[in-house]
């Protein structure tokens, strides 16, 4: 399937292990693996990172497989959640970035065209998470449109 606003197809990439059972080889306790959850969104860290973290350093496959709960849903009940989700959040940044870009450069309608495609996936995936209650339904994306 081809991704969106984009040229290029192809399913190479990483595949999830099917086995939903952990691993003989993970030595970690449901119990640790959530406390390291919680130790790095303390620190600051999203929950992409997060994953990488307990991934490289301390041998977790998948976080799901041992405690039975996504990184999101154990950063949920410990209430240290994001008001906006991480890859709505990366989008808003990546849409400020080329608006400064734009603001020296005038002329790079190349970059304008992109910028209106992020703000068209900015849209997209507001609408998805105000359907599923995640955004409140009066939430807007303070986006500028000075460069159209």
């Amino acid at each position: 399937m081809a991704r969106m606003h984009a040229r290029k197809r192809g399913k190479s990439g990483s595949k999830r292990p099917i086995s939903k059972a952990p691993p003989s080889w993970v030595k970690l306790t449901p119990e640790e693996v959530e406390a390291l959850v919680v130790k790095y969104a303390k620190e600051g860290y999203p929950p992409s990172m997060i994953g990488i973290i307990l991934r490289d350093q301390h041998g977790v496959p998948l976080v799901k497989q041992i405690t039975g709960k996504r990184i999101t849903q154990i950063l949920k009940e410990n209430n240290l959640l994001p008001e906006i989700p991480e890859d709505l959040a990366n989008l808003l940044e990546r849409a400020r970035r080329m608006h400064v870009h734009l603001s020296k450069n005038r002329s790079d309608r190349y970059n304008r065209h992109r910028l209106q495609l992020v703000e068209s996936k900015i849209h997209r995936l507001v609408k998805y998470y105000k359907r599923r209650g995640i955004l409140p339904p009066d939430w807007q994306p303070r986006l500028i449109y000075a460069y159209r």
